[in-house]
């Protein structure tokens, strides 16, 4: 499992009977995670006076309550500042597992000793395409919201890559990358983040398992003659790490060569220690 044990702004405290305990830098969050399927003693001294807890509806969704947190806060990650907020369905804006993918997709693009173009879809908040660009890389940052685009501009203002090389788009991700090869575009690098479910801009729906190897498909296309690397996360249930590097190794290995490899990414659990997942992830480097 690849492990994102780097943070000090960021922590599972603990985790049981279907919620996780956090601490996003002096605040207390509950938060409920479908992983945490385990009935143990909820000792830890936080459960019992958080800052704010999500409580899942039986019904589907669910919402805040709050007790004493702040409209909005920032945690850094290294040189990195992002800006956090409780918003719809559990979320804070950011996905503090994808940070063992950041330090290495920033490995891989100081390695490259040459100018790098990554393309980042369904970027979200821009926690890869700010750690790309703090690694020196010009970034395409692509998210069909432009809430989520806005966002992730105020965090790079914040973590200070205001002026950096980030083209920042508002854009359905699948009909950007049909136009970027119609225009003979290509990039060093790719990260994607595909949602398990969604709907484009016109209704088309998007489902991962139908969608996500015509996606990969059209981007190798997008890929430059010497690409240093294709990154594919999932939050899916049920996808497993192998399908992922099957696709790189069919999409990518096929044309390039380099080496694909893929696993669970997951957070430290500090009361227990032991680990908890969080999705998965599929590398292709050269």
């Amino acid at each position: 499992m690849w492990i994102a044990d780097n943070w000090k702004d960021y922590e599972v405290i603990d985790c049981s009977k279907g919620e996780k305990l956090e601490r996003w830098g002096r605040e207390i969050l509950i938060r409920p995670d479908p992983q945490v399927i385990w009935d143990t003693e909820k000792a830890a001294p936080g459960w019992r006076k958080p800052n704010a807890h999500y409580h899942r509806s039986a019904k589907g969704g669910g919402e805040w309550e709050f007790f004493d947190l702040p409209q909005q806060w920032s945690i850094g990650y290294k040189e990195l500042t992002f800006h956090l907020k409780p918003f719809s369905f559990k979320h804070t804006g950011l996905f503090p597992e994808q940070a063992v993918n950041w330090d290495w997709c920033g490995q891989k693009i100081r390695g490259a000793g040459r100018p790098v173009k990554i393309l980042n879809l369904f970027a979200y908040t821009g926690g890869a395409t700010l750690a790309a660009a703090q690694a020196g890389a010009a970034v395409t940052h692509v998210d069909a919201s432009k809430g989520m685009v806005g966002w992730a501009k105020e965090n790079a203002a914040a973590s200070g890559l205001k002026e950096a090389p980030i083209r920042w788009l508002v854009d359905d991700c699948v009909k950007f990358v049909e136009r970027e090869i119609r225009r003979g575009s290509h990039y060093d690098g790719i990260i994607m983040d595909p949602p398990s479910y969604g709907r484009g801009p016109k209704g088309e729906i998007w489902k991962i398992e139908d969608c996500i190897h015509p996606l990969v498909k059209l981007c190798a296309k997008l890929l430059s003659d010497q690409p240093v690397f294709f990154l594919i996360n999932s939050y899916t249930t049920g996808l497993a790490p192998s399908v992922l590097s099957y696709m790189l190794a069919l999409e990518v290995q096929a044309r390039y060569g380099g080496q694909v490899s893929a696993s669970e990414v997951g957070l430290p659990v500090s009361s227990k220690g032991l680990v908890l997942p969080c999705g998965a992830s599929g590398r292709w480097a050269s």
